[in-house]
């Protein structure tokens, strides 16, 4: 039973190992586009901007120091 598992198990992890394909020199241009990074979309970034800086209390979002008062 144990080697019917064995088997089981190894062939599995071969086949998902065909599954594996490797980037070619010009497909890899597009892996640090700006539509693959994790962060909150652009709209979304611009929307937290405006409304930490209507808030007044923190100021402005990325970067801007200052007072809450929207002189920065």
């Amino acid at each position: 039973m144990k080697k019917v598992l064995y088997k089981l198990i190894s062939g599995s992890f071969a086949i998902s190992l065909l599954s594996c394909q490797p980037v070619k020199e010009y497909q890899k241009m597009y892996l640090n586009d700006a539509e693959m990074t994790l962060s909150a979309r652009k709209t979304q970034q611009s929307e937290m901007n405006f409304m930490l800086y209507r808030e007044g209390a923190s100021g402005a979002n990325g970067g801007k120091t200052g007072g809450g008062c929207g002189c920065n």
